[in-house]
């Protein structure tokens, strides 16, 4: 099991609450800021009349970072509060009640942003591929209904260890509290495996979504290839879209993958307190992902994307003025070879014909 052990939970509580309360304390101030910014940015774009044809996506990537701040305004006080209050969780919650509430905030949040990324994958990858389908039936009504449908479920999923399909516990080293992992025998594994096989699938039709779509632009821009304005701006596009697809694929692999794949297969070892700490590290891996989701989707694009395209195409720039150098260089390097070649041939000629002349000259006189 990887609940937390009595002992174990005992002996180290204390100390974590020492020294580990500035890591909970920095993912909060960190993921508020990003995510309140990312809010900001939304909020003015959507606003702006030339961003109508945005709107849906806009819509979505403003409720991922809301969705993101909620959780960690609901979540990372509780655990801060638990670390400097350096109590045990059973005196700090004897009704197990509040457990239960961080279990279904951790459960909730978790997966709605899953869930957004994947509809959000689903939305780039129909404007790509049909256009014409996406500009007649995506409208902004349709996507509220549909975030709206997404929160109902993924709600009563996480409420279902309150109606008994599972469990929430507090875990290692006592100041908060998940979904229940333990042995296959173990009622509660259930509800553990599904929430894993959930999030992998999630993240499947993200990546598939994501790779269709760059395979979309790609071809898009290779029939738009040309000299003109248009082209070029279209190139520049598709670089920086291809590269945030990528980036947001890496987040979502690292932060996530970790944590699935040990609810889905948990591998009991007998160094409990080893055990408890790389649940405890996946679990840190999975909420840094509220953390980035506002610079992968939307900051970064708009502070550092484009710079670091301009500096890439300023590089090139110089590695094809560089390779031009060279080439004129060698080429006059070459001409200077042949004129001294010449040169040399010519003196040659000169030494041989001058005493030829002086010859004659001397027997004819």
């Amino acid at each position: 099991m990887l609940e937390p052990n009595k002992t174990l939970r005992e002996n180290n509580v204390s100390k974590s609450g020492k020294f580990s309360v500035g890591l909970p304390i920095t993912m909060m101030i960190t993921g508020m800021v990003g995510n309140s910014l990312a809010l900001m940015l939304v909020y003015r774009s959507y606003r702006k009349k030339e961003n109508n044809r945005k709107k849906s996506f806009l819509f979505c990537i403003g409720s991922l970072a809301l969705t993101d701040l909620f959780g960690q305004l609901l979540t990372s006080p509780i655990v801060i509060y638990a670390y400097l209050a350096d109590k045990k969780w059973e005196t700090m919650d004897p009704s197990k009640i509040l457990c239960a509430f961080f279990g279904v905030c951790m459960t909730t949040f978790g997966l709605c942003p899953l869930f957004l990324a994947s509809a959000m994958a689903i939305e780039r990858s129909l404007a790509i591929t049909s256009p014409h389908w996406y500009s007649i039936h995506m409208k902004t009504s349709l996507t509220k209904q549909i975030l709206v449908v997404i929160l109902c479920l993924v709600l009563i999923f996480a409420l279902l260890p309150i109606a008994g399909v599972g469990q929430y516990t507090h875990q290692w080293p006592g100041t908060w509290c998940f979904i229940s992992i333990g042995d296959r025998e173990d009622p509660g594994m259930f509800f553990a495996i599904t929430f894993a096989v959930l999030g992998i699938f999630l993240l499947l039709v993200t990546f598939s979504c994501n790779v269709v779509t760059i395979r979309g632009l790609i071809i898009r821009c290779k029939t738009k290839s040309g000299t003109s304005h248009s082209a070029k701006q279209w190139e520049r596009l598709t670089t920086e879209t291809v590269i945030q697809l990528l980036g947001i694929m890496c987040v979502l692999l690292i932060c996530w993958a970790p944590l699935l794949v040990k609810s889905f297969s948990p591998s009991p070892s007998p160094d409990i307190q080893l055990e408890c700490k790389l649940f405890l590290f996946t679990i840190h891996l999975a909420s840094l992902n509220q953390i980035l989701d506002p610079w992968v989707y939307l900051l970064l694009r708009e502070i550092l994307l484009r710079k670091f395209c301009q500096v890439a195409k300023n590089v090139c720039k110089k590695c094809t003025h560089y390779q031009l150098l060279c080439v004129h260089t060698k080429v006059l390097t070459t001409v200077q070879q042949m004129r001294n070649t010449l040169q040399e041939v010519s003196i040659d000629v000169s030494n041989i014909i001058i005493p030829t002349r002086v010859h004659q000259q001397n027997i004819r006189g």
